[in-house]
C-alpha cells in the first residue's frame, strides 16, 4: 500500500528551470527487453494503460526488432493493437522502435505514428549492436527516416554512448555531435541523448550540451537517457535541467539496461525523476501514487522488489 502521508515532497521551486518536464517513459520497451522469463503480452499491455493512468503522456510501447535478437519484445504485432486505443482515448504518444525499413513497415502496417531509430555515438557500440560501422548505420537509418517521415510520423533519433564507452572510453565531444548533427539533417524530429553505461557527471552534461549548441543543435531538439550506474543519473538530470533541456527519459520502477552492454546497469526510475520534479515545483502531469502503484503491480509479476528508492519508500507489504 501506499503511505498517504509522504505521498508527495514538499515542492519548493528552483530559479532557472523549466516549468514543466515530459518524461518519456521507457519501462515497457527498455524496461522489459532484458527480462530472461518471457513477460505475457496481456502483462504488458496492462502495464502500459497503468502508465498512462498514471499521467505519462508518452510511453514507449515496444520495439519492431526480429525476434532473434530480442526475444522479449517478439510480441509487438500483438501488443501494439492491445494499446493502439490510447492514442485516440487519451491523446497518449506511443513510440515505437524499429532498427531498420522492414522493422518501420511493420510498424506502420499496425498505425505507430511515432517511430524510433538508434544510433550510436561510438563505433565499437555500433558494431556489437548493428553490426555495422557508424557511418553504415547512419546510412541504414536515412531511408526509415525519409520514409517515417513521408508518412507524417514523428521520428525520434537515440543516440547511445555519449558520454563513455566500455570499450572506447570518454567519447570526444565532436564525435557526438556529428552523429546528432546527422541525425537532425537526415530528418529526426528529437534527439535521446545516452549516457548507456551510466559514467557521466554532472559537468560532463552540462559542457555536451554547450557543444551541441555551439554547433547549432538547439537544446529544445534534445532529450536526456541517464542510467544509474554509479548513482548520478538525477544529478545529471538536473544539470540537463539547467541547461534548460525539457525531455527526460526514464523507467517506471528503475527497470531495464542495455543487452548489448555489460556494464550497463538500470534506468534512471520514473518515480525517483518525478519526486525531485515535483520537489523542484516542476509539473509533470503524472499522479505519483499511481505511478508507485502501477511499479509495485509489476514488481509483483516480475517476482522481486522494484529498484526504485522511492517506490520501496512510498510501498510496504501489510
Amino acid at each position: 500500500m501506499i503511505t498517504p502521508a509522504l505521498g508527495l515532497p514538499m515542492a519548493v521551486p528552483a530559479q532557472g528551470l523549466p516549468a514543466t518536464v515530459r518524461i518519456h517513459e521507457v519501462g515497457a520497451r527498455d524496461g522489459l527487453q532484458n527480462e530472461k522469463a518471457t513477460v505475457p503480452t496481456e502483462t504488458k499491455a496492462e502495464f502500459i494503460r497503468r502508465l498512462a493512468d498514471a499521467g505519462l503522456t508518452t510511453i514507449e510501447a515496444t520495439s519492431f526488432v526480429h525476434p532473434k535478437w530480442v526475444p522479449q519484445l517478439a510480441d509487438a504485432e500483438h501488443l501494439f493493437p492491445l494499446v493502439r486505443d490510447l492514442t485516440d482515448l487519451s491523446d497518449t504518444a506511443l513510440p515505437v522502435l524499429v532498427p531498420n525499413e522492414r522493422g518501420l513497415d511493420r510498424a506502420l502496417t499496425l498505425g505507430a505514428s511515432r517511430i524510433a531509430v538508434f544510433a550510436s555515438a561510438t563505433e565499437s557500440f555500433a558494431k556489437a549492436n548493428l553490426n555495422r560501422t557508424l557511418d553504415e548505420a547512419l546510412a541504414m537509418f536515412e531511408p526509415v527516416v525519409e520514409r517515417a517521415r513521408g508518412q507524417r510520423a514523428h521520428v525520434r533519433g537515440y543516440l547511445s554512448m555519449c558520454f563513455g564507452d566500455p570499450w572506447e572510453g570518454p567519447v570526444p565531444f565532436p564525435q557526438v555531435v556529428r552523429v546528432c548533427k546527422a541525425l537532425l539533417d537526415m530528418g529526426c524530429d528529437e534527439l535521446s541523448l545516452g549516457d548507456t553505461i551510466g559514467v557521466a557527471t554532472p559537468g560532463h552534461v552540462g559542457a555536451l550540451l554547450s557543444a551541441l549548441n555551439e554547433a547549432g543543435v538547439p537544446t529544445h531538439t534534445v532529450g536526456v537517457h541517464f542510467h544509474d550506474t554509479y548513482g548520478q543519473a538525477l544529478a545529471n538530470t538536473l544539470a540537463a535541467l539547467q541547461h534548460g533541456v525539457t525531455t527526460v527519459d526514464a523507467s517506471a520502477g528503475g527497470l531495464g539496461g542495455c543487452p548489448f552492454a555489460k556494464s550497463a546497469t538500470g534506468n534512471l526510475a520514473t518515480e525517483d525523476l518525478v519526486w525531485m520534479l515535483h520537489g523542484l515545483g516542476i509539473d509533470t502531469g503524472v499522479d505519483l501514487d499511481r505511478l508507485v502503484a502501477t511499479s509495485v503491480w509489476m514488481a509483483e509479476r516480475l517476482r522481486r522488489p522494484s529498484p526504485s528508492r522511492t517506490v520501496r519508500a512510498l510501498s510496504h507489504k501489510e
